[in-house]
């Protein structure tokens, strides 16, 4: 299994997984020519994607899906909630493109299973992704205010995670937003800080190499080096040290990441 996150930000959030014999997006947050352009850069086209699997229905993570499905005439999941709610905001997509991908349950592709649970953000029915393939396990959990012990059962002892380390609460606080905005960002809805991402990786993480891609930063409230440096200082309060068997890596709004193997 290896995987590649396209681009992860406010502007913009898209993850390519890939198998021997499947490859999926989760989330097309990118305008079309700007999701052909990303996984064109990492020698990976629209032909090599069986499916889109949808998060919610917010524009960063839907911006491209009504394109890339007209175009390419590939499949789009979601759960029946987040349809309602793309309704109008993606255009029409036919029928047999149309794929229910219930809450809190599993589809296989191949050697490939999916399974999908809740998270809580301020979306009509917002669910995130673990992937299973043999003994390997990649999680990836963004856009959620918290990280519920329900959550951390799913996620526990993946080999890799897609994990959210959005802001720095000192930043946000004391930055440029208005209050009703850091007050959503902050709430149980919004999205979780770097040191509340680490303490939820601390109880997730098993004794294994595990690499860690902090994603869906701020841009105005955040910094990849802040980030990292929050996110390990706070697993090594936790008695975890990173660069043992814990690793640390960037995602960026622009440019993705290696195409890497689980």
């Amino acid at each position: 299994m290896r995987f590649s996150v396209l681009a992860s930000g406010s502007t913009g959030n898209s993850i390519y997984i890939e198998t021997e014999n499947h490859a999926f997006l989760v989330d097309a947050g990118l305008s079309a020519k700007r999701m052909e352009q990303q996984l064109e850069s990492i020698g990976r086209s629209m032909k090599n994607v069986d499916g889109i699997l949808v998060t919610h229905e917010h524009s960063d993570h839907i911006k491209g899906i009504g394109v890339l499905a007209r175009r390419h005439k590939v499949p789009i999941y979601a759960n029946e909630k987040t349809w309602s709610a793309m309704n109008g905001l993606v255009g029409d997509i036919p029928t047999e493109q149309r794929f229910h991908f219930n809450m809190e349950t599993s589809m296989t592709f191949g050697s490939l299973d999916i399974q999908s649970f809740a998270v809580s953000h301020d979306s009509v029915d917002p669910m995130f992704y673990v992937f299973h393939e043999n003994d390997r396990k990649l999680a990836i959990i963004t856009d959620t205010g918290y990280v519920s012990d329900r959550m951390k059962g799913y996620i526990a002892a993946s080999d890799a995670y897609v994990f959210e380390s959005n802001h720095d609460v000192s930043m946000l606080q004391m930055g440029r937003y208005p209050w009703s905005i850091k007050r959503r960002i902050l709430s149980d809805v919004g999205h979780v800080s770097n040191e509340d991402a680490a303490i939820a990786m601390s109880e997730v993480v098993a004794e294994k190499e595990t690499h860690i891609y902090l994603s869906h930063l701020s841009k105005d409230n955040n910094m990849k080096d802040l980030a990292r440096m929050s996110v390990s200082q706070t697993l090594e309060a936790c008695g975890i040290r990173t660069g043992e068997f814990v690793h640390l890596y960037d995602t960026d709004a622009e440019k993705p990441t290696e195409l890497v193997t689980v």
